[in-house]
């Protein structure tokens, strides 16, 4: 019989895993959303420099700063500058 110990976990590394990028969060009453029309600017208790949080599910992963990736115009991306230790943490 093979030895197809290892195998199992390699077969995940494929997977891929969706991640969410926050860069702020806003707390708007319910008069100011039933106001919302578009154009309209949802104020966040961010700045544009400010450090953006990096999540997969509701687990924070790690945090970083806004980059536009060079040659792709207008295209964002994340340098990270903080990542949580994953392989003690999951």
């Amino acid at each position: 019989m093979p030895d197809t110990s290892g195998q199992t976990d390699n077969a995940f590394l494929g997977v891929p895993v969706e991640m969410t990028i926050s860069v702020g969060k806003a707390k708007p009453l319910i008069s100011e959303l039933l106001s919302l029309s578009q154009g309209a600017i949802i104020p966040l208790d961010s700045r544009i420099d400010d450090p953006v949080e990096v999540y997969i599910g509701e687990k924070l992963i790690a945090r970083g700063e806004l980059q536009e990736i060079e040659g792709e115009e207008g295209k964002l991306g994340v340098r990270l500058t903080q990542v949580v230790d994953l392989q003690n943490d999951f």
